[in-house]
């Protein structure tokens, strides 16, 4: 059975989550979540966000043992960017893209 949380619209850059997300895929899920502690990057809070929803969600089936979850896979697609402009010299703009994410995390009980 599979666990599914997904974070849409989040203020990151796809490319900068993407650089953690595997280095969690795969594990157990206490052994993400503590790797995603000691980790400097803004996007490391966000992912462990998700990942402690979707451990939430696995809570409130009763027959799944959240212990034995597993990190099967983590996914990061591209959301809208925020269109903006920065004033350059002669009078002229350049475009500025804010880009978002979606974040989708997907456990699974381990198969053991």
């Amino acid at each position: 059975m599979e666990i599914k949380a997904v974070a849409k619209y989040m203020r990151i850059s796809p490319q900068k989550v993407r650089m953690l997300v595997g280095a969690i895929k795969g594990k157990p899920v206490e052994a993400g979540l503590d790797e995603l502690k000691f980790m400097p990057q803004k996007s490391a809070g966000i992912v462990e966000k998700v990942v402690r929803s979707a451990v939430a969600n696995a809570d409130q089936n009763a027959d799944v043992d959240v212990d034995a979850l597993v990190i099967k896979n983590i996914l990061v697609d591209q959301g809208p960017s925020l269109k903006r402009f920065r004033a350059r010299a002669r009078g002229r703009g350049t475009r500025i893209l804010k880009r978002t994410s979606h974040i989708t995390v997907i456990l699974a009980e381990d198969t053991l």
